[in-house]
């Protein structure tokens, strides 16, 4: 069995012009981007290769546009990545498959039936009028995620909407779109969830998961939860009026955007752009002031990129609109300014500052000099802005005694 799964992949691979070579290669970098060493890569191949045509899988969509959908589909060329999730066995992929009615609706029933599968789930969860904003076959989005999460053995939220609503969840949300775990925890669900952020979300984010999931094929949620290094995140779901927790890839949000981001250097030295079509963004200077949500943003967007690590929103020339956080819509619009709305909160809803400017600028502007006598008093700043001799963790690591 092991000998023709090893042929079955090599040969797939072959015909769709990768090596095996390129495989193994690939497989390592799965494994960094897991946090593992380089060693793990034939263990990540061991897996893929005997594990994936036994772990079934469904692919569901709530309230979305698609996008996470296409942006795993849309590539140049078949590679890697394709492959790897094709070897699943996904029994229903409502966008891109080719069953329809009645056969559909019985591969998702069978696959419950049988369980041990992988549930990926895309879009919002919609709760707006009893669940009727959203029906397939006659049935509500909601009961059907409800049912196949139950018997999941893990749920993969791919994007924004699925995480915690996305633009669904901006104000007003009429439809009542919210996020996976949030619908979840309403219905007494336990079957963990792991958030995979963005819109869209990064193909290379799911496959990394999926490997990972495939790593512990046949064990309980709890092992995949433990083998998996794990954030945890907190946020008030506004429609639900409830607290969620949210569990994240430490690789995906264990760092801002501004800290890797190619334009940093520009930061550092105060060179931005304050207008699109000028000299300063032909220079390829920090977007921040045109509304760039770097550093506030939590992924690894400028690490994984996107059209097979080719490019991302800040090498092609725009400013990050932050969709990589939490409520991201309401938090960061307007995207090109350096606004944002305040969410007031009951009848007042969200209010953009321009609104209430005239009430709080004395009370800004007051904090405003405050701080900058405070920093003065502090000897952060003197004639000039304040220059650090040595980034925070250069002098961790040299009050260690350096590199050992």
């Amino acid at each position: 069995m092991a000998q023709e799964a090893h042929g079955a992949i090599y040969d797939l691979l072959a015909v769709r012009g990768v090596s095996r070579r390129d495989f193994m290669k690939y497989c390592g970098y799965v494994a960094a981007t897991l946090g593992l060493s380089e060693a793990a890569a034939p263990q990540i191949a061991a897996a893929v290769e005997k594990g994936a045509k036994l772990k079934p899988a469904l692919w569901l969509n709530g309230g979305s546009c698609t996008g996470c959908t296409e942006s795993m589909a849309q590539v140049d060329t078949p590679d890697v990545a394709t492959i790897v999730l094709e070897l699943l066995s996904l029994n229903y992929f409502e966008t891109i498959m080719a069953a329809a009615g009645e056969q559909a609706e019985k591969n998702i029933a069978d696959t419950i039936a049988a369980g041990n599968y992988l549930l990926i789930y895309e879009g919002a969860v919609m709760m707006g009028e009893d669940g009727n904003t959203l029906l397939v076959n006659g049935h509500k989005g909601k009961d059907i995620l409800e049912e196949a999460a139950a018997g999941a053995q893990a749920i993969l939220a791919v994007g924004a909407c699925a995480v915690d609503g996305g633009w669904i969840y901006a104000h007003p949300n009429p439809a009542g779109g919210i996020g996976v775990q949030s619908f979840l925890d309403s219905v007494k669900v336990a079957t963990p969830v792991v958030n995979l952020p963005c819109c869209p979300t990064s193909p290379e984010w799911v496959v990394a998961m999926v490997v990972q999931w495939l790593l512990v094929a046949g064990d309980d949620p709890a092992v995949f939860l433990e083998k998996t290094a794990l954030l945890e995140k907190k946020y008030h779901d506004n429609y639900r009026d409830a607290d969620v927790s949210l569990l994240y890839p430490e690789y995906i949000v264990g760092s801002t955007i501004h800290d890797n981001c190619p334009r940093r250097g520009h930061f550092e030295n105060g060179e931005f752009v304050t207008e699109f079509g000028s000299e300063e963004e032909a220079k390829g200077y920090c977007l921040y002031k045109v509304g760039c949500k770097g550093p506030q943003t939590y992924t690894q967007c400028p690490v994984t990129r996107w059209n097979r690590s080719v490019s991302w929103c800040v090498n092609s020339g725009a400013p990050c609109i932050g969709c990589g956080g939490l409520n991201w819509v309401d938090n960061n619009a307007p995207f090109f300014k350096r606004l944002s709305s305040i969410q007031m909160g009951g009848s007042l809803g969200n209010v953009q500052p321009g609104s209430v400017g005239a009430v709080v600028g004395g009370v800004a502007a007051a904090a405003l000099v405050a701080h900058g006598l405070g920093m003065k008093a502090a000897g952060r700043i003197g004639d000039g802005p304040p220059i650090e001799e040595m980034k925070a963790y250069d002098r961790k690591r040299m009050a260690k005694g350096g590199d050992k």
